[in-house]
């Protein structure tokens, strides 16, 4: 799903605009990037977490040339369904 589609859907359960619609989606994914910066995870029951997870640095290859190389430390975001939303898949 595009954000331009995922923008029709919510509209059409509202009486706003596109453009209105649209803030609101913003306004919502900056909010859990937000938390997710800042707190480390984000929640929504029913649907699932996404935490902050640390990856270690490791020696990894070069598929072109075969030479090894250092990939460093990292932190990423995992996503965990809830078991409501993994029911339904």
């Amino acid at each position: 799903m595009t954000k331009a589609k995922l923008i029709e859907a919510i509209q059409g359960h509202t009486e706003s605009s596109k453009k209105v619609t649209g803030d609101i989606v913003d306004a919502v994914f900056d909010q859990v990037k937000k938390a997710i910066v800042e707190d480390g995870r984000f929640s929504y029951p029913g649907f699932g977490t996404f935490n902050v997870r640390e990856r270690r640095a490791r020696t990894g290859r070069n598929p072109r040339t075969g030479e090894e190389i250092q990939i460093a430390a990292s932190k990423t975001v995992a996503f965990k369904p809830a078991p409501a939303f993994k029911g339904g898949l």
